[in-house]
């Protein structure tokens, strides 16, 4: 659970999962783990909260379009390389 003001390692982890988590894209215990994450901290609710409007938003904007598995990957994998800053609420480079 969230303590304080700055975000710690376990927010960062749930923060940069959530995607995965949205889209039932990580194991069943990863997903409870987050899922129990969430529900003990309001500060990442919050933020997930935010990010499955945007991914609902996203959802109506394109329809049933479904980007290629590789550019799926490479997005992955670029987002993996950003750190979630709690202070200036930005993602930067790691």
């Amino acid at each position: 659970m969230q303590g304080g003001d700055s975000f710690d390692q376990d927010c960062r982890q749930v923060l940069a999962e959530v995607y995965l988590y949205l889209d039932l894209e990580c194991a069943e215990e990863r997903r409870d783990l987050i899922r129990h994450h969430l529900d003990e901290c309001s500060p990442c609710l919050r933020e997930y909260g935010i990010e499955q409007e945007v991914k609902a938003l996203v959802a109506r904007c394109c329809g049933n379009e479904t980007a290629p598995a590789e550019l799926r990957d490479r997005l992955r994998a670029k987002l993996s390389e950003f750190v979630f800053d709690a202070d200036s609420r930005e993602y930067l480079p790691d």
